[in-house]
Formats: C-alpha cells, sequence, structure tokens
C-alpha cells in the first residue's frame, strides 16, 4: 500500500530499525535556507501554495516540464490556480521523490490521506488551509511538530543576527542558529561585490580599504558569529581553481577591484584561494565546521535568468575536474594552522569516489573529522541517497555519517527526514538480511541512531539550552 507505515521497508531487520530506532529521534537540520525573520514572527500562512510552492524550484521544474505556462509558476496566476497547476502536474511525477514529499507531507501535517490530483485538488485546497488558519500551524508549530532541536539558517557575514538572538530570548522547544556563508566576499568578480564591502563595513564598524583591512573586518565577523552561537561555516564552490600568491599580489587585486579595474581569471583564482585558505585558518581556530558545496552549474537559461533571477530552477551539474584543485587546497590547510572538521558535497555523484578517497587523506582525532556530505538537489532522491551511503559505507565508515539535511526553504520539508531513515533502514537491513552485515538489532539501532541524530549532536558543538555544550541525546 502506497506509503503505508513499512513503505520503503522491505524486509523485517529494516522494518525494527525504522520503527524501535529512527521513528523517534529528534532533527538537527544543520544546513537549510529558512528565513530566521519569518521563524521569528511566526505567522500563519495564507495558504497552502504559500507554504508549497512559493520559491520551491524543485517543483517548478517538475510544472514546466509538464508545459505548465510561466504564469501559473512564477508569475500573476492566483495561488488557487497555482495549486491547480501542482496538482495536475503530480499524478506524472511517480517514481520522482517530489511524490513521496508531497504525500508525505499531506499525511504527516494535515491527516490528508487521498492522493492529490486534479479531481481531489479543491477538496484538499479547503482541508489544509483550514488547517493551516490553526494556531499550532503557524512557522514555529510546523518546526515543533516536527521533532526538530536544531535548526543551522545560512546567512551573509553582514547580517545583524537581529532574528537569531530574539529567537533565543523567546523559543525554548528549538533552537536555531546562524552559519557563516562568506560567499560575497570570495566573489570579487560579482556585481555587487564593492556595494556589499560597503555593508561589511558597516557591520564590522571598520572601513574595509584594503585586503588585510578585509581579512580584519571577517575575523570580527566570525567572532560575532561564534558569540551567537555559530557553529559552521558554508561556501558554494561551483568552481574550484587553486592558484597560490603573496600577500602583496592579493592587495594589489583587491585594489584594482574596488578601483573598478577589471580582473583576470588568474587573479580572481589567486584571490579566492588566498581568502578561503585564510577563512579556514578562522574557523579551524574556533573549531567550527566547514561546508563546501561543490559542482553546481549556475543560470543556465540566460532569457529567464534575466526575467528572474537565480535559484529559480534553471541550475545544472558541473563535471570540470576536481581532484587536484581540492587536494591542494586542503593540504595547504592541513600544513598551516590544521584543516577544520569538513564536510563535502558535490552535486556531480560522479566524484564521490575521488572525494572519500581524498577525505580518508586527514582524518585524524575527530570521528569522521572529514566527512561525505548527504546526498544534494539532484541526488536528494531513494537511489541517490542509497549510492551516497553505499559509497560511504564502502569507502569510510557509515557509522561517523552526521546524516540528513533539508537544504531547504519550505517548513513542510522535515518530512525528508523521514524518508531518508527509511532509506537508511532498509539499506542496513538488507545488508543484513544478504548476510554482509551482522543480524545484530543493538549493533545497527545504535548506527541508525547515530546516524538519524546522536553522531551530529556530538560532531557539531552546539551551546545548546541547560548544557556547557553538545546536546542530550
Amino acid at each position: 500500500m502506497f506509503l503505508n507505515e513499512d513503505f520503503m521497508l522491505s524486509g523485517e531487520t529494516a522494518r525494527q530499525l525504522y520503527h524501535n530506532h529512527a521513528k523517534t529521534m529528534p532533527i538537527i537540520d544543520y544546513h537549510c535556507h529558512l528565513d530566521p525573520r519569518e521563524i521569528y514572527e511566526d505567522q500563519p500562512f495564507e495558504n497552502v501554495t504559500a507554504a508549497w510552492l512559493y520559491g520551491d524550484h524543485y517543483k517548478w521544474r517538475l510544472m514546466r516540464a509538464n508545459g505548465v505556462p510561466e504564469s501559473h509558476i512564477t508569475g500573476d496566476a492566483s495561488d488557487y490556480d497555482k495549486f491547480l497547476a501542482w496538482a495536475r502536474t503530480l499524478p506524472k511525477a511517480v517514481g520522482n521523490p517530489l511524490y513521496s514529499w508531497t504525500h508525505l507531507e499531506l499525511r504527516r501535517f494535515f491527516g490528508v490521506e487521498e492522493l492529490l490530483n486534479e479531481a481531489s485538488a479543491p477538496a484538499i485546497w479547503e482541508k489544509v488551509n483550514r488547517k493551516l488558519a490553526e494556531p499550532a500551524f503557524t512557522r514555529r508549530g510546523l518546526i515543533r511538530s516536527s521533532g526538530v532541536k536544531i535548526i543551522c539558517t545560512t546567512d551573509d557575514p553582514a547580517d545583524s543576527l537581529e532574528y537569531h538572538k530574539l529567537l533565543r530570548d523567546s523559543e525554548t522547544a528549538f533552537q536555531v542558529f546562524p552559519t557563516f556563508r562568506p560567499d560575497k566576499a570570495l566573489n570579487i568578480d560579482a556585481e555587487g561585490f564593492g556595494a556589499w564591502i560597503g555593508k561589511l563595513e558597516l557591520a564590522s564598524g571598520q572601513p574595509v580599504k584594503s585586503y588585510a583591512a578585509l581579512l580584519d573586518a571577517l575575523r570580527s565577523r566570525v567572532e560575532f558569529f561564534h558569540e551567537n552561537g555559530c557553529r559552521l561555516s558554508d561556501h558554494a564552490l561551483d568552481v574550484l581553481r587553486y592558484e597560490a600568491g603573496e600577500p602583496e599580489a592579493v592587495e594589489a587585486i583587491f585594489a584594482k577591484r574596488l578601483q573598478g579595474v577589471p580582473l583576470s581569471p588568474q587573479e580572481i583564482t589567486l584571490y579566492r584561494t588566498e581568502l578561503l585558505t585564510a577563512l579556514i585558518g578562522f574557523y579551524q581556530a574556533k573549531g567550527w565546521t566547514m561546508q563546501l558545496h561543490l559542482h553546481a552549474y549556475r543560470n543556465n537559461n540566460t532569457p529567464m535568468f534575466q526575467k528572474l533571477g537565480p535559484d529559480t530552477g534553471y541550475d545544472g551539474i558541473n563535471d570540470l575536474p576536481l581532484t587536484t584543485a581540492l587536494s591542494q587546497l586542503l593540504d595547504r590547510a592541513e600544513s598551516g594552522s590544521g584543516l577544520p572538521k569538513t564536510i563535502l558535497y558535490s552535486l556531480n555523484p560522479g566524484d564521490y569516489p575521488s572525494l572519500l578517497a581524498l577525505l580518508g587523506c586527514y582524518q585524524k582525532d575527530t570521528p569522521g573529522k572529514l566527512q561525505l556530505g548527504s546526498g544534494w538537489w539532484y541526488n536528494d532522491t531513494r537511489s541517490g541517497m542509497r549510492h551516497q551511503l553505499t559509497l560511504l559505507a564502502e569507502g569510510s565508515l557509515l557509522g561517523n555519517f552526521v546524516g540528513m539535511l533539508t537544504d531547504s526553504r519550505s517548513f513542510l520539508s522535515y518530512t525528508r527526514h523521514e524518508y531518508f531513515r527509511r532509506v537508511l533502514c532498509g539499506l542496513l537491513g538488507e545488508l543484513a538480511e544478504r548476510g554482509e552485515a551482522p543480524d545484530d538489532l543493538g549493533l545497527l539501532g545504535a548506527m541508525v541512531e547515530g546516524i538519524s541524530y546522536n553522531n551530529a549532536a556530538g560532531y557539531f558543538g552546539f551551546q545548546t539550552a541547560g548544557s556547557e555544550s553538545g546536546l542530550p541525546v
């Protein structure tokens, strides 16, 4: 039966692992794109389209593939008509994770058992909207009902963290911590770089007229983020190249950019290499975890990028060489201040074997210090998750994995943790039933609980309410 209590759990071992070990574990969502202001203000959603389709480029891509006009995706059609367009699309999405996720969200949050399609859409629209109007279905209410204990948002170094502070003083069921995302500092070739430097000056309270001053300002922001609970950084490194240079060369490049002088590709790479190396040193000094998101290929449709901007469903997968530049970066950090805890995500699953081999060269001191990140974006599927888990098990220690994250802008996405846990239990159950893993529910159950929650609780070192460090488990 579709989405019954044992869906994706093909054997008794898998069923016991899920129901007795994974199902009730809390959630640490250590990487997402929720807006902390939205979490704090805790407003109800106007309707299910606002909760479900606004900003969700996963759904937008499927709607476009179904011939839905852009007016009913990102345009000026009514929210009800957009919902109907999604309802007409969904029956063709069997086999896509969005088919399961959509129905999981309907069931877990709203008690809707019916399949969503054009015929059922009007009644589901009414039922879900009535639920969304109830006090328990605000932004924070949805987080609480999902068993979430920690959320890490994605935040610019110039952010005031105002809403993180307000949440710290007003929310007791879960905690929201910032993540340091300095992409705008690294992207010296971006059109808005100069304007962003102005924002950094205001945030740091100091002029940034030189590269040395930039480092000082970023160091002060790392300190500020740390004081406000941050324990992770994150970087979108769609293309990773390596070019070392002397401080004088970086100063000259930074000065040219502030003067509006165009930079060569080599200068851009040198600047990015040196700044990223310096940042890695900051993270190591603070005991943070560094996340690198690798090999997205952005904004492929120029007319739609000009119309809608980035993150609207027009990104692909990069297939450039990666190992040499990444090895140079990691080795330089290890040879200097030392590598921080590091999670590497690649949008190209073909990178997994080389990443795993490279990660193994730098493991020390901390269990799973360097991690192959969860299946990301286009790999956030049953087969993609199983592929990542299988290669991780074969190439390192699956039992140290810090597990799933949503990487989402949706407050309804926490069912993805259930989906992942079912995939994990199914995989481990199959190993046991094939005789490749012991039929030991104590051993396997502890592994499931670790990957679901406990490993992340110990790995990131969050300063949580009622404890000096780490999370109660």
